[in-house]
């Protein structure tokens, strides 16, 4: 909250003080200081569409799909079923190529993939078990992937100190 009033995260505060406080922003400033895969020059324009898609259109209804008892207007599986177009792209994709634009892995799919990792661990297994194969197989294969496993290492969860209360 210091640095964004926004009081989100990721926030990436720059040495010259700039404050970028969205996720794709953050990737691309990263991008354009070192991009040993050359991320930017896969089909530029059409995957900072399908990501702005993924934020807008696919994360508000995933939103409402993870925590559907704040949302009971509708059900969970209507939710679920709000997210199924974006899904239904993105098996598309995944169809022709191993990764969403290109047979190597790029922006859009380490963009996309929190989302979806986010979505299948609302119901494990439906993604499998639904009509999107290639889907469920692009994100075991990305939860899988060195990049990921580096990153995501287990540490034992936080647990409050326990003090002795002081009576007045």
């Amino acid at each position: 909250l210091e640095v964004s009033s926004k009081g989100t995260v990721p926030v990436l505060v720059c040495t010259d003080n700039q404050v970028i406080d969205e996720s794709l922003d953050i990737m691309l400033w990263a991008l354009n200081k070192h991009d040993t895969d050359d991320w930017l020059k896969q089909a530029p324009a059409i995957t900072l569409e399908l990501i702005q898609e993924n934020d807008f259109q696919f994360k508000p209804w995933l939103d409402k799909y993870k925590y559907a008892a704040r949302f009971p207007e509708h059900s969970p599986e209507y939710y679920r079923e709000q997210c199924r177009p974006f899904l239904q792209q993105l098996e598309s994709q995944l169809k022709i190529q191993p990764y969403l634009f290109d047979k190597n892995l790029g922006l859009a799919d380490v963009a996309i993939f929190p989302f979806i990792r986010q979505f299948n661990g609302v119901e494990p297994g439906w993604l499998k078990n639904a009509e999107f194969p290639a889907l469920a197989q692009w994100l075991n294969g990305l939860l899988q992937s060195k990049l990921f496993t580096s990153v995501m290492k287990k540490y034992p969860a936080w647990e409050p100190q326990v003090s002795e209360a002081v009576i007045f």
